[in-house]
């Protein structure tokens, strides 16, 4: 949520210092950052030796000859999975639980490392059995089950690449994850229970694989499918096979072969300001060494006591992350919940947390504002006295949603851990070190140990204190993305070009340091709009706008929320025969739900407005800041750069 610099000023005042309990017994210490600064790539190298198992060990920690194309440990060599799993039971951790399943309906199961090892080397078989091998990709459709874990897992396993798709995504958005990564596999459900009702996904897969024009191939040979809530569904029995007919009578024997460090590990697809989906590609030894190392130290985790829990999907970089890599990667006993938080009443969360005894919670700003609206006579119901420490991801946090999370959830003792990180980024770059770091609320704090993150101008030069500025990275690190999927150009393009003489990574957003060198986030400064956490594109959601018959003109902003931290606003030019047969308040509600049905729920607008002009340039550039004026209630801005100038008053006139 974008917060004004004098706001943010003002809420430097309220610090928190560590408790003196606390960081006598914290994981991590300023030895850190002190090791970091005295050599990086050798503090990086001393990490992954330490949370990883190596087949083949690495000598080389850091090649940048070809920037920005890095290799992190590159002549090293590992498997992902057999990190996360097979280790922890040759350590005779096996009883230990890796999750604790709680399904909407109230379904529970409880999964230990040794049996979730067995269920992931039983579905690496059958789908090495397909010819599934390193080098293809797998694309996963599932709603948040256990099996979604072991079917990540089990393609580590086997050294292919996964591309798991948000189970809300519409079956084109499925479609073109799954051709553009040119899938051979779709992993699925039937589908998954969600605010009491069964909703389909396998109709989703089946669309997205029919269809095909003349002479277009699909790269699918095969779909797997979990039984999850029984409900009918079509099936093509050349390719289709059920779950529950191939793994449980599979071997559970499986020998994990090591892969290169630079294996391709996933692909997971984020919005770009073009309209089309980028492909983020992460490897493997670098991405799990620092998802490893943030999540058991920013989190503080002992994995003999703690039970941690990522609210996160398993379609976001979150899930990636901090729901399956780091955690396993670090024998954690975890949470898994499918639902939603106010399911079948609100405070399920809090149910959940006193139910398993949640000590760590990982959650977003969003889901906190719509705690504090229902009120804190909900989690006061509960015993909460297991949490000793919250984090929040996502987009920046609010000083009156940290405060109100750390009070009435943390019972005003625990520490918030604000996180900053991106898809591309992999792991979290940005946050408090607890135990180390003294805490401001709304403030995402200081690069974490081995992480150099600058605030600069347009030119590239710092900022300094108390200026406004863009958010940089002026070093590679180790879960650094390693390019867009086929398109290395586009990598160039979106990430590097704008600092090429620098070589600086440009995350796309604004930030400013205060006078103590802490970074306070100041939202995105392209047209990618983050709404509860997740990347929506303008382009994508106008694109989508102008694929409707009735649409001749769109243009799409994100506002600020009180409850997502930004909405989707649409703004419209209809067809004038459309118009005159069924009136503007029909179509506006009529294209809210196409957007759904075209992206997915998550990329409906909050508002679309009908409007007969847009503001644009002499050029013919849509001024989006000044539709975001209107969206936000605000004085509209500059525009005398319009070729019409009183534009603006005639839209300002149709919205209200």
């Amino acid at each position: 949520m974008s917060q004004s610099i004098d706001h943010l000023a003002s809420e430097e005042a309220r610090q928190f210092a560590p408790s003196p309990d606390f960081a006598a017994t914290a994981i991590a210490g300023a030895e850190l950052y002190e090791a970091a600064a005295r050599d990086r790539e050798g503090f990086w190298a001393d990490q992954s030796r330490e949370l990883l198992t190596w087949a083949k060990p690495f000598t080389q920690v850091l090649d940048w000859s070809n920037p920005p194309f890095a290799k992190w440990f590159d002549d090293g060599e590992l498997n992902v999975a057999y990190n996360c799993l097979d280790r922890h039971v040759e350590a005779g951790l096996g009883d230990r639980v890796a999750f604790h399943f709680e399904g909407e309906p109230g379904d529970t199961r409880t999964i230990t490392y040794a049996s979730l090892t067995e269920e992931v080397k039983r579905v690496a078989n059958v789908l090495s059995g397909w010819g599934i091998e390193r080098g293809d990709r797998v694309a996963i459709y599932m709603p948040m089950i256990p099996e979604a874990i072991t079917a990540v897992l089990a393609v580590a396993r086997l050294g292919a690449a996964h591309s798991v798709v948000f189970g809300g995504f519409s079956s084109d958005s499925l479609r073109s994850r799954i051709d553009d990564a040119g899938a051979k596999l779709v992993i699925t459900a039937d589908g998954g229970y969600r605010k009491g009702r069964a909703t389909a996904l396998k109709p989703a897969v089946d669309q997205a694989l029919a269809d095909r024009g003349s002479g277009e191939q699909a790269s699918v040979e095969r779909v797997l499918v979990v039984r999850r809530t029984g409900q009918d569904v079509d099936w093509n029995d050349e390719r289709d096979v059920w779950w529950h007919d191939v793994v449980p009578q599979a071997s559970a024997e499986h020998t994990a072969e090591s892969f290169p460090a630079e294996n391709p590990l996933f692909i997971l697809y984020t919005s770009g300001t073009t309209g089309n989906p980028k492909g983020i590609l992460h490897t493997s030894g670098g991405y799990l060494t620092q998802a490893a190392f943030t999540h058991k130290n920013i989190f503080d985790l002992h994995p003999e006591t703690d039970v941690y829990w990522c609210t996160a999907d398993i379609g976001w970089i979150t899930g990636h992350s901090y729901a399956v890599y780091g955690p396993l990667a670090n024998g954690a006993t975890q949470v898994l919940y499918e639902g939603t938080p106010e399911h079948p009443e609100p405070g399920r969360w809090w149910d959940i947390i006193e139910k398993y005894g949640v000590s760590i919670f990982y959650t977003a700003p969003t889901a906190v504002r719509s705690f504090m609206k229902q009120g804190r006579e909900i989690p006061q119901k509960r015993d909460l006295s297991s949490l000793r420490l919250l984090g929040s991801v996502g987009e920046p946090i609010n000083p009156e949603a940290w405060m109100w999370f750390r009070d009435v959830i943390g019972a005003g003792v625990t520490p918030i851990v604000d996180t900053w990180w991106q898809t591309e980024t992999g792991a979290i770059m940005i946050s408090a070190l607890p135990g180390v770091t003294t805490l401001k609320p709304g403030s995402a704090q200081v690069p974490q140990p081995g992480i150099a993150i600058d605030v600069v101008d347009d030119k590239g030069e710092p900022v300094g204190n108390d200026a406004g500025g863009l958010l940089v990275a002026t070093e590679p690190w180790p879960s650094m993305l390693r390019g867009i999927w086929g398109d290395p150009e586009r990598f160039v393009d979106t990430y590097w070009k704008m600092f090429a003489d620098k070589g600086f990574y440009f995350a796309g957003d604004g930030a400013r340091r205060d006078e103590d060198g802490d970074i306070w986030l100041l939202g995105r400064v392209d047209d990618v709009m983050n709404v509860s956490g997740h990347r929506l594109s303008t382009a994508e959601i106008e694109s989508a706008l102008v694929a409707h018959e009735a649409t001749a003109e769109a243009a799409v902003v994100g506002a600020s929320d009180e409850m997502t931290g930004e909405a989707v606003v649409a703004f419209v030019i209809l067809k004038e025969s459309f118009l005159k047969q069924h009136g503007a308040e029909g179509l506006a509600e009529q294209l809210r739900l196409w957007v759904g049905q075209q992206i997915g729920p998550i990329a409906r607008p909050r508002d679309v407005f009908i409007v007969s002009e847009l503001p644009k340039t002499r050029s013919g550039k849509i001024m989006r800041r000044l539709l975001r004026d209107v969206a936000e209630g605000r004085e509209v801005g500059d525009t005398q750069t319009l070729a019409d100038t009183m534009v603006m008053s005639t839209i300002a006139k149709q919205v209200k």
